[in-house]
């Protein structure tokens, strides 16, 4: 089987946020107590944070970190989380049937961001609370000293401000599960009033509403168009969200997901258009892609919990799914897809990044390992940087749930000025035909492979453990080759590759 893509210079989509690799992490089962925190393991350090789990996250270069929450944040009083940890109270939380000490609170989070170099995005509790609180949080965060609450951040230890820029207002606003659930309506006339207020405190924030949780919401996307009614010209970005998921055991439609993604960026963007032109407005609103990954191989054993069968026990193993090889191509067809939209998405935020639903797995007092999903999450955050090209893709498809036609090669790129490269992220959704792909590269002048890397598996069930932790793993490739304007290179059935060229 062949298929060819055409790649030139001058035929781009946009610039590449550096924002689109960002990352998550909530209060919620394994993912910051004896996640990121666990002051009694060999690796900690003075503030208790894993050593092992800092260098696997530097490793990704993740420029950002959402924080705390999530459904947590819904009923979350960020005081709790500041002052003398001994005096910290233990809360429970209605989001996750569990309880928190909040041993790790602001501070703590905005230190351990220094330490793997990574910048925060806060969530505000826009459920249980309102204005009065988002403006506090604020001040305490990014006051100056010389008033109360940057006086009280001084007293606990930060004389500075912490200077975060990055402002969720709420989470996942229109899903009935969430504490303090509201209608568009009720959630719009919010969002813009705390939105006014915290830029009479700063202009220069960048702040993010929410959009629909998922493309299935029976409000979706009547609630973007009213939200942003309600918004447009005090809000920056429009949070989605979405989860993938292979409950039937059918790769194909599977790894077709990547098409509803699409359509749903596509038609809230369109939304975006819409409200723009009906309010006549000069400013541009993007998209936040702030919680998403692959979730549902957990969802049987976290039942216990999430049904209040179990008590409130603080840090449970929840949502702890175990990545096969099967999810290393499905996130690189989401990190492929994200590239392609990069003109309307702008930030985004793999959910999460430890233990829970995570590419970095842990064991308390023990290792730390990457999962199978690690990888194409690492190739995109450190060599995806740039201006995403508008590729011409000619290969054979097949039908699916999701969409018809969709292409057994599934590819993206992006050029780097500044370093002279061009990467190339491809997928081979095949399951039994290797494809002979030829990509014409117009404009570049003359090029040589330096990097290529494949990842494959006889097993699409393969994981990786504390055990045995590069069971799926990527591995140099061989035969892609340069000749003249053409580069060639083989795919085998089901596969995810890496090409880099120097040009």
């Amino acid at each position: 089987m062949r298929a060819t893509v055409t790649a030139h210079s001058d035929y781009t989509i946009s610039r590449i946020d550096d924002r689109v690799y960002g990352a998550f992490l909530e209060h919620l089962g394994r993912a910051i107590y004896t996640g990121i925190y666990e002051p009694d393991h060999p690796t900690a350090d003075a503030d208790g944070m894993r050593g092992d789990v800092a260098q696997l996250v530097r490793e990704l270069k993740i420029p950002m970190v959402r924080y705390p929450g999530g459904n947590f944040v819904s009923a979350y009083n960020w005081e709790d989380g500041i002052g003398p940890r001994d005096q910290r109270p233990t809360r429970l939380d209605l989001a996750w049937h569990t309880s928190d000490s909040n041993q790790v609170g602001i501070h703590e989070f905005a230190a351990w961001c220094d330490t793997v170099d990574t910048q925060m995005m806060l969530a505000i509790n826009l459920g249980s609370r309102g204005l009065d609180e988002a403006r506090n949080f604020l001040e305490y965060v990014n006051g100056p000293t010389g008033s109360y609450w940057g006086d009280l951040r001084k007293k606990n230890g930060r004389a500075d401000p912490f200077d975060v820029k990055l402002w969720c207002l709420g989470n996942e606003m229109d899903g009935p599960w969430q504490v303090g659930h509201k209608t568009a309506h009720e959630y719009g006339r919010l969002a813009n009033e705390v939105a006014k207020t915290m830029r009479a405190f700063d202009k220069s924030l960048e702040l993010i509403v929410c959009g629909s949780s998922h493309s299935n919401m029976p409000t979706y996307p009547d609630w973007e168009r009213e939200v942003l009614e309600h918004t447009y010209e005090s809000v920056d970005h429009i949070s989605l969200h979405m989860y993938f998921a292979n409950r039937e055991k059918n790769t194909a439609n599977y790894l077709a997901l990547n098409e509803k993604l699409d359509r749903y960026i596509g038609t809230v963007a369109s939304t975006i258009n819409f409200v723009k032109s009906k309010k006549r407005s000069s400013r541009d609103v993007y998209i936040s892609f702030d919680e998403w990954n692959v979730w549902y191989h957990s969802n049987k054993q976290d039942r216990a919990i999430l049904d209040g069968n179990s008590g409130w026990p603080h840090a449970p193993r929840l949502l702890e799914d175990i990545y096969n090889f099967e999810d290393v191509l499905q996130v690189g067809l989401i990190l492929n897809t994200f590239i392609r939209r990069s003109d309307v998405v702008k930030l985004a935020c793999i959910a999460q990044l430890v233990n829970v639903i995570a590419p970095i797995m842990t064991d308390p007092k023990g290792q730390a390992w990457r999962q199978t999903i690690y990888y194409p999450y690492y190739f995109a955050s450190v060599y995806g940087r740039g201006t995403a090209l508008q590729l011409a893709v000619n290969c054979p498809g097949y039908d699916a749930e999701h969409g018809d036609n969709v292409g057994y090669v599934d590819v993206s790129g992006v050029r780097n000025a500044e370093e002279g490269t061009v990467t190339f992220f491809a997928v081979n959704r095949h399951g039994s035909e290797t494809i002979d792909l030829e990509v014409s590269l117009e404009g570049f002048g003359a090029g040589t492979v330096i990097d290529h890397q494949v990842m494959t598996h006889a097993s699409l069930e393969a994981v990786n453990t504390a055990a045995d932790q590069h069971n799926v793993a990527p591995r140099p490739g061989s035969g892609a080759r340069i000749e003249g304007k053409l580069l060639s290179l083989r795919l085998p059935p089901y596969s995810y590759q890496m090409i880099r060229i120097k040009a």
